[in-house]
C-alpha cells in the first residue's frame, strides 16, 4: 500500500514538471516582452529628455543673451546718467568759481571805492571843521560888534526878543487855547452823544401815568350798600384790615381806593374785586381774602424781581434784595414806575459801559440797585439814598455798587466811571419825554423862564426853547455882538440857568450869530 502511494506521488511529480517548465518559459517570455517594452519606453523617454534638454538649453541661452543685453543697456544708461551728473556738477563748480572770482573782483573794487570815499570824507570833515572854526570866529566878531552898537549883551538881547514875542503872541495863544477848548468840548460832547444815543436806541420804555388811587367798577349800585355794610361795619373792616381809604361818592357803580402805599393799594383793589366776585362780604371773609391776596402779591413781587435779574443777566442776588427789586414794581416817582426805571437805568448803564470797555455786568447791577431804597422808604426813616446804601452794605454788595447808590444824586463824589454812568443813565431815564409826568402849567413856566433869561443880555433879539426845554437856541445881532462876545453870552446864559433854575437832565445853549448881506435887484 505504501508502495502504491509512493508510485502515485512520483507519477504526479513526473506529470507536473512539463507543465511547470512551460509555465516558467511563458513567464520568462512575458517578462522579456515587458522588459523589451520598458527598454523601448526608456529609450524614447531618454530621447525626449534629450530633445527637451536641448530646447531648455537653447531657451536659456536666448534668455541669458537677452538678460545680458538688458543689463548692458541699464549699465550703459547708468554710466551715461553718471557722466551727465558729473558734467553738470563740473559745470556748476566752474560757474561757482567764476561767480566767486567776479565777487572777489567786485569786493576788491568796492573796497578800493570805500577807501577813496573815506579819504574824500576825511578831507570834507577837515574842510568843514576849518569853515566852522572860521564861522565861529566871524560870529563872535559880529556879536561883539552888535553888542557894541546896541549897548546890550547877548543874554539881554535874548530876553528883550522873548518879551516882545510873548507880548505879540499872547492874543494868538489865548485864541488858540479857546479853539482847542471848543474842539475838545465838541469832541467829548459828540462822543458822549454817540454813546448815549446808542444806549438809548438799544432800550426804550413806554410812557407811564402816575396813579395814587385805584378805581373799582361795581356790578350794580346795590353792591355799594353791601360794601358799606350795616352801620358801616364792612367798610370799616376793609379800611382797618387793608390800611387804605375807600371813597364812595355819587359816581354810579364805582368806588375809589386811595392810599400813598402802592402795594397796600393793590392788595386792597384785588381784595375788594375778589370779595365782589365771591359775594360774601363780611369781616371774617375780608380778613381771609386779604391774607390770600397778600400772599399772591408777595409772590408776584418775587417773580418780578427774579425776572428783572434774569433779563439783565447780572448773576445771583440775595433773596432779600430780589424782593426789594420786585417791590419797586408798585413804586412810582412822578408817574414813572420804579422797577421799569431801575431796569432802564441798568440797561443804559450797561450799554454805555460796554462801549467804554468797562465791566458791563457790574454797571447793570449798580443801575438796577441805585434806587433800591425807594422800596422801603414808606416803612423806614431816611432818604431812599441812605436806605439803599444801608441795604447794599448789609448784603455785601460791591463798593462800586454802593458808591453808585450814594452818588447818583450828587450827595457824595463818584469814585468810579461806572458811578458816573449810573448817574447819567438815571438822568436819561428820568428826563426822556414821557418818562415822568409834569403839569402843563409847570412845563410852560419852565420854557418861558428859559426864554426870559436870554432877554436879559444885550444883543439878543430872539430865543427859542426847543426839545421840551432841553435846548435853548439864542439869536444875536451880528452888528452888536462879535464872535468872541457870542461865546461869552453862551457861557453867561449857561451859568444863569444853573444858578436860577431847577430842571432834569441837561440844557444845551446855542448862540447863533448870522450875518446876512441882502440887496434888492430892481
Amino acid at each position: 500500500m505504501i508502495l502504491n502511494e509512493t508510485f502515485n506521488s512520483t507519477s504526479f511529480v513526473i506529470g507536473f514538471l512539463p507543465a511547470l517548465f512551460v509555465g516558467i518559459i511563458a513567464t520568462l517570455a512575458v517578462c522579456f516582452v515587458i522588459y523589451k517594452k520598458k527598454i523601448n519606453s526608456f529609450d524614447k523617454m531618454k530621447e525626449d529628455a534629450k530633445i527637451e534638454a536641448q530646447k531648455i538649453l537653447k531657451k536659456a541661452d536666448i534668455d541669458g543673451r537677452d538678460l545680458a543685453n538688458q543689463y548692458k543697456k541699464e549699465v550703459e544708461n547708468d554710466l551715461k546718467t553718471k557722466r551727465q551728473e558729473i558734467f553738470d556738477l563740473q559745470t556748476a563748480l566752474t560757474q561757482r568759481e567764476t561767480n566767486i572770482d567776479n565777487r572777489d573782483a567786485a569786493l576788491i573794487k568796492k573796497e578800493t571805492s570805500l577807501e577813496d570815499r573815506a579819504k574824500y570824507l576825511n578831507r570834507q570833515i577837515e574842510e568843514t571843521e576849518r569853515k566852522e572854526k572860521v564861522l565861529i570866529e566871524k560870529t563872535e566878531s559880529i556879536i561883539k560888534e552888535l553888542e557894541t552898537v546896541a549897548n546890550l549883551t547877548q543874554s539881554q538881547a535874548k530876553v528883550e526878543i522873548m518879551s516882545r514875542v510873548e507880548s505879540t503872541m499872547d492874543k494868538e495863544i489865548a485864541l488858540y487855547m479857546k479853539n482847542r477848548e471848543e474842539e475838545a468840548e465838541e469832541t467829548a460832547t459828540l462822543k458822549a452823544k454817540q454813546i448815549l444815543s446808542l444806549a438809548m436806541a438799544r432800550h426804550a420804555q413806554e410812557i407811564t401815568v402816575e396813579k395814587t388811587t385805584s378805581t373799582i367798577s361795581l356790578p350794580s349800585d346795590e353792591m355799594k350798600g353791601r360794601i358799606i355794610g350795616r352801620e358801616g361795619r364792612n367798610i370799616k373792616s376793609l379800611e382797618g384790615v387793608l390800611g387804605v381809604d375807600i371813597l364812595i361818592d355819587d359816581t354810579p357803580e364805582t368806588i375809589v381806593v386811595s392810599c400813598f402805599d402802592p402795594i397796600r393799594r393793590e392788595i386792597a383793589r384785588r381784595t375788594i374785586e375778589e370779595l365782589i366776585s365771591d359775594g360774601r362780604i363780611q369781616p371774617g371773609r375780608i380778613e381771609e381774602i386779604a391774607d390770600k391776596v397778600r400772599g399772591e402779591i408777595h409772590q408776584s413781587i418775587m417773580d418780578a424781581g427774579n425776572d428783572a435779574v434774569f433779563k439783565l443777566g447780572i448773576g445771583r442776588l440775595p433773596k432779600e434784595l430780589v424782593e426789594l427789586v420786585g417791590r419797586l414794581k408798585y413804586r412810582t416817582s412822578y408817574a414813572q414806575n420804579g422797577l421799569q426805571h431801575s431796569f432802564e437805568v441798568a440797561k443804559l448803564a450797561g450799554a454805555m459801559a460796554a462801549e467804554l470797555g468797562l465791566d458791563q455786568t457790574l454797571a447793570k447791577r449798580a443801575g438796577l440797585l441805585h434806587d433800591i431804597g425807594k422800596a422801603i422808604d414808606f416803612e423806614m426813616d431816611g432818604s431812599h439814598v441812605e436806605l439803599g446804601v444801608r441795604m447794599a452794605k448789609k448784603f455785601g454788595e460791591h463798593e462800586v455798587v454802593i458808591n453808585s447808590i450814594e452818588s447818583h444824586h450828587g450827595d457824595v463824589p463818584q469814585k468810579s466811571v461806572i458811578s458816573v454812568l449810573v448817574q447819567a443813565a438815571d438822568t436819561l431815564s428820568a428826563a426822556r419825554p414821557g418818562a415822568r409826568s409834569e403839569t402843563l402849567e409847570k412845563y410852560i413856566q419852565r420854557l418861558e423862564q428859559l426864554e426870559n433869561i436870554t432877554k436879559q443880555f444885550d444883543g439878543v433879539y430872539q430865543s427859542y426853547a426847543l426839545q421840551s426845554g432841553r435846548e435853548l437856541r439864542v439869536m444875536v445881532l451880528p452888528d452888536k455882538v462879535s464872535d468872541l462876545e457870542a461865546y461869552e453870552i453862551a457861557r453867561n446864559i449857561k451859568d444863569k440857568i444853573e444858578k436860577e433854575m431847577n430842571y432834569p437832565g441837561q440844557i444845551k445853549v446855542s448862540v447863533i450869530r448870522e450875518y446876512r448881506a441882502q440887496e434888492i435887484a430892481k
